[in-house]
């Protein structure tokens, strides 16, 4: 094998770096109030981000606090978060609930899309699917059963779907 990764390492090690000397902190002026804990507002806070790059596979776990999943390999999970965008050639299997869900590739298993689920033309789409707004384009495939989260008391909006072009 050519690869780097394995190849064995025969230079002498080096030695290590100190560890840098912690800056001691600023004595505050007289009669200064305490400064707040530095809290960022939510507009302002890192969005959580995960991507399953291709030909990477999750399998059999449980993904929580994902502001965005980003779904280009495999996962086989349940996940509930804010937004799930599904590539191309990526594929979902299991249980989600989410705010937006964007399918490109595939999904099999529950979808609970509480704000808009929005299915493009290359998506697959089959299982339990939930939503409270619906795209589809054409050419994208729908089975299974499909229900509007939006719906009045007593009166039920559930189709089942073989196909739907």
């Amino acid at each position: 094998m050519n690869d780097i990764f394995f190849r064995r390492n025969t230079s002498p090690p080096r030695p290590m770096a100190p560890p840098p000397a912690p800056i001691p902190p600023r004595p505050a002026a007289p009669g200064a109030a305490a400064p707040a804990p530095a809290t960022l507002p939510a507009e302002e806070r890192k969005e959580s981000r995960l991507i399953v790059g291709p030909d990477i596979k999750l399998k059999g776990v449980e993904i929580t606090d994902c502001d965005t999943l980003v779904v280009e390999g495999r996962v086989e999970a349940s996940l509930d978060s804010r937004v799930i965008q599904i590539a191309e050639h990526g594929v979902f299997c299991g249980k989600v609930e989410i705010d937006v869900a964007e399918i490109h590739g595939r999904f099999d298993g529950e979808l609970t899309a509480r704000k808009h689920l929005i299915v493009h033309a290359t998506a697959k789409v089959s299982g339990k699917i939930h939503y409270g707004k619906l795209k589809v384009e054409e050419g994208a495939e729908l089975s299974g059963e499909l229900a509007s989260l939006n719906v009045t008391k007593g009166a039920a909006e559930v189709a089942t779907v073989k196909r739907l072009v």
